[in-house]
């Protein structure tokens, strides 16, 4: 296996479960490629046995049927577990073999893509819970793990299921790794790699494990950047194709329609439906849903400063960095990357690279906004709203958009600019920052800091001005 990175928190979260009298059934969900299978396969060092099992990907339907999904659990199950023939028609009894099997000592049982696995068969749910009721639960030190990447289906069917109701011991989902926890990907080579050329890898990647265990740390990233994504053999060529296609089967055009047309910057509902043809009703609704539990896409919520109160009034967000680095750069080239005519990339040729840059790396700030909270030493208790924050032009005020803004408890706002530049950032950027909080309303008695989040440095001037109660360099989150 690869070496396990990060995720302390999680796994100690895990742990404290052993300690339990009675057995466990978890839910783990997140992106595909998030870690969740990696976790539980560092979690099973704990058990005296373990028993992991995943669904057949929705290939061809014929490949797919709900016995398909038994045949290929009764596989892996034999390898498992070698014994006499038992049937493998049925799932009641297909759970009722792994549970005779387990029903002592400590024993992980990992289901993974349980949609995958149960989702063409109305009974797999029902017959389930059954074996977790009649079986499974009765060894004390047991964990039943279920996992997957179809978030929506796993709320939908298990966690909003009167049949689970009250059984789940944790419901845990995954997001991207820190920023401190992704430089551990680069190895022996860590200290020698800049933290900008590590930016711009994590620009196409976000902090996605299974993408940066790709990374071949002591090539350059331009050189890592082509190898991963414009070959037809790099595993990121393709791997928004098949990730939809794999988590939204026959509606995954209309999924991707989505996201593309959140590839430029936020948008709202209606002008999403404007943009993809769409009536704005409930579907649209759902498939964005799905977008946000699936792990893509973001949904930011702007407030009323003066009675933080939460405003009806939102955007959404492509939060998924590898997704609009595929949107933006790879599809387009696709069929040159196809045929071995995408060479010699440069990064910085790429067309309209800066402005993208620019919201990948707003992307990575907001993924990691604990580490902005943490460096203005900001008490998570004392906040009371933080997010991009918008507000829209009317009558008596004008329209303002913040990158991202911190309001306290104690009335302070941090007003946040998030600028990435090749080059050192100069005073140019206090023009803009004044503009904003020229249009922002704030209330009387309350107080704000401005606050600079850059990547590159900053130029003497700009930071002889003063005009910035805190600059911080983001890369130095880079560091351990």
């Amino acid at each position: 296996m690869a070496k396990f990175i990060g995720r302390q928190e999680e796994l100690g979260i895990l742990k404290r479960l052993l300690n339990k009298k009675s057995a466990s059934l978890i839910i783990i969900k997140g992106r595909r490629r998030i870690g969740k299978s990696r976790l539980l396969e560092e979690f099973s060092q704990f058990f005296h046995k373990s028993y992991m099992f995943s669904g057949l990907p929705p290939a061809e339907e014929a490949n797919t049927s709900a016995q398909s999904q038994r045949d290929e659990f009764a596989i892996q199950l034999n390898h498992q577990i070698p014994s006499e023939t038992f049937d493998k028609n049925d799932w009641s009894n297909l759970f009722w073999h792994l549970a005779n099997h387990t029903n002592t000592g400590k024993v992980l049982v990992v289901l993974d893509e349980i949609s995958w696995m149960g989702s063409k068969d109305p009974d797999f749910l029902g017959k389930l819970k059954n074996a977790w009721d009649l079986s499974f639960k009765k060894n004390d030190q047991l964990i039943l793990a279920i996992c997957g990447s179809a978030s929506a289906w796993i709320e939908k069917n298990i966690l909003s299921s009167t049949g689970f109701f009250g059984r789940e011991s944790l419901n845990l989902t995954l997001d991207e790794l820190p920023l401190n926890d992704c430089a551990e990907f680069w190895n022996a080579e860590n200290d020698r790699v800049s933290t900008h050329e590590k930016l711009k890898i994590l620009a196409v990647t976000g902090g996605i494990p299974r993408y940066l265990e790709q990374i071949i740390p002591n090539l350059s990233a331009e050189e890592n950047i082509y190898q991963l994504c414009f070959d037809k053999r790099g595993i990121l060529f393709d791997e928004f194709e098949k990730m939809f296609s794999d988590l939204f089967y026959k509606k995954n055009n209309i999924y991707k329609k989505i996201v593309s047309c959140l590839s430029d910057g936020f948008s709202d509902q209606k002008a999403i439906c404007k943009k993809i043809g769409l009536n704005q009703d409930g579907d649209l609704s759902e498939y964005l849903d799905d977008l946000i539990k699936s792990g893509f896409i973001s949904r930011d919520f702007t407030w009323n400063i003066k009675n933080n109160l939460a405003s009806r009034l939102s955007h959404y967000r492509l939060k998924d960095n590898y997704s609009r680095f595929y949107l933006k750069y790879i599809l387009p080239n696709h069929a040159r990357i196809q045929s071995d005519n995408m060479i010699n990339v440069s990064l910085h040729n790429l067309p309209g690279w800066a402005s993208i840059m620019g919201l990948q790396i707003e992307n990575l700030v907001l993924t990691n906004r604990h580490l902005i909270k943490k460096s203005l030493q900001i008490d998570l208790n004392d906040v009371v709203c933080d997010n991009p924050f918008f507000q829209r032009t009317t009558n008596r005020q004008a329209g303002c958009q913040i990158d991202y803004l911190i309001q306290t408890k104690f009335n302070t706002l941090y007003i946040c600019e998030i600028k990435y530049s090749k080059n050192e950032i100069g005073t140019s950027v206090i023009e803009e920052m004044q503009e904003k909080i020229k249009r922002l309303s704030i209330p009387k008695n309350f107080s704000y800091r401005t606050v600079l989040i850059h990547v590159n440095g900053v130029n003497e001037p700009l930071e002889d001005s003063q005009f910035f109660s805190y600059i911080i360099n983001f890369s130095d989150f880079l560091k351990k």
